[in-house]
């Protein structure tokens, strides 16, 4: 399938203008890394569909239409997620984390965070200070493992077996994903249209917008980091009592970074304070989290009128799984894409997609989503909720088709596109924005910067 096929179906399903579309121009074609799925077209359209809605946006605002370039292969190497800190690569994945033989199959566990780590190690009746990557090993052998995933889920906790493309096709969870579209926009309440700065015609699409950024690990900051390339200003909001991954020092990039602690009156007063003036509120929370502290989709429309909210969600709003958490490579494995590309290396040995396309994808299809449902705003008026989900995004990629001979292609050279700046975190190389605006370059004026290292306030 075409990149323009899929940008325009993406740009459809926006409700976007269909004459904006002269203004994108895609090169380069799959395979951009070895894979056997499509995965520099998903990564291309779903760049060029966010770049090209908040520049129909700025239209929208009085700013001429731009052309804007996207190149497959760099938009590929933007979603691998590369960075190094001083020089240096940080580990990303917990020492136990990974895909494991059971009785029956295989199973993958997930074990970046201590508490799904210490749990899953509880449920294999391991101790968590002291047990071995073999010992976890040697007691997942007597699981079978739909029964393990069954068990972690039923204790909150993050685990999924392997199964072929047939066998999701099966489930109801599967049969549910399928039934749902990519993406929503849906209006879900009245407002006014909300009045915005008229842009000058060398300022960045979304400047003078102002974007919440509740979302953790990766999906929800790539999004809220592509917001921040277009010129919006993005708070990123953490609560000081979780851990983060490495990955936050890449994903903070643009960012303002604030700690509040919404266990308290005081950080909920906080954070309505916050949204009151925010025109986008992203949040990536479990089902229901925010919604049990008061935050949800309903309420943001109610007393912040005019506001877009965009929810992030592993699996979707629909089936058995729907309250279920869950991270790209437990989504890559549940699916099929996992055992699909064991099978199209020849070897039937299963391996991970050459990125976390899923999460990356839906980070830039959420930015996409905000972008779009703002400019629906600014023709209709209304609140706005944006819904996407990892699982839903693995479908569309399962359904842009299989690249031939995908897994012989190389690894992409990065150094092309790795820019360097100096962080809160220390001296970040990673890989520059992917859609080239001809009149106002995407870029980071911020940078990246640890959690509560700014004042929660605008």
């Amino acid at each position: 399938m075409s990149p323009y096929t899929v940008l325009n179906f993406l740009w459809s399903l926006g409700g976007m203008p269909p004459q904006a579309l002269v203004q994108i121009a895609l090169t380069g074609h799959d395979p951009v890394l070895p894979s056997s799925f499509a995965v520099g077209t998903a990564a291309q359209a779903s760049i060029a569909a966010a770049a090209l809605a908040a520049c129909e946006l700025a239209h929208a605002r009085g700013q001429p239409r731009q052309l804007i370039k996207v190149a497959m292969a760099h938009a590929a190497a933007e979603c691998t997620g590369y960075f190094t800190v001083d020089g240096q690569a940080p580990e990303q994945w917990d020492s136990l984390a990974g895909l494991y033989r059971c009785v029956d199959g295989h199973v993958r566990v997930h074990t970046n965070f201590p508490h799904h780590r210490d749990g899953a190690l509880r449920l294999l009746g391991l101790d968590p200070a002291s047990a071995t990557r073999a010992e976890v090993a040697h007691a997942l052998l007597g699981w079978k493992a739909l029964d393990f995933e069954q068990a972690a889920a039923d204790r909150g906790l993050v685990a999924t077996a392997l199964r072929s493309f047939a066998e999701w096709d099966a489930t109801l969870q599967g049969q549910a994903v399928a039934a749902q579209p990519l993406m929503t926009i849906t209006r879900i309440g009245d407002a006014p249209v909300r009045a915005l700065p008229v842009l000058a015609d060398d300022a960045r699409p979304l400047t003078g917008l102002r974007v919440l950024d509740l979302t953790r690990v990766l999906a929800g900051p790539v999004g809220g980091r592509a917001l921040a390339s277009f010129g919006a200003d993005v708070m990123l909001v953490n609560s000081p009592n979780l851990p983060n991954i490495a990955a936050i020092a890449e994903t903070s990039r643009g960012k303002r970074s604030a700690h509040i602690d919404l266990r308290t009156d005081t950080g909920r007063e906080i954070l309505w304070r916050l949204a009151k003036e925010a025109h986008v509120f992203s949040q990536g929370y479990r089902p229901g989290g925010l919604a049990a502290l008061g935050f949800s989709p309903e309420a943001l429309a109610a007393r912040s009128p005019g506001i877009v909210a965009v929810s992030l969600t592993a699996y979707g709003t629909q089936g058995p799984w729907a309250q279920r958490r869950g991270f790209d490579s437990l989504v890559q494995t549940a699916m099929g894409f996992n055992y699909a590309e064991g099978q199209a290396a020849g070897d039937g040995k299963p391996r991970a997609l050459p990125m976390q396309i899923l999460d990356q994808a839906s980070g830039f299809l959420m930015a996409f989503g905000a972008a779009a449902a703002l400019w629906r705003q600014q023709r209709e008026g209304g609140s706005w909720h944006v819904q996407i989900s990892l699982a839903q995004t693995g479908h569309w990629l399962r359904g842009l088709g299989c690249i031939e001979s995908g897994q012989r292609t190389g690894q992409t050279d990065l150094s092309r596109w790795l820019t360097d700046e100096m962080s809160g975190f220390g001296l970040l190389r990673a890989i520059s924005p992917s859609a080239r605006l001809a009149r106002t370059p995407a870029c980071y004026t911020r940078p990246s910067v640890p959690p509560g290292s700014d004042e929660p306030k605008w």
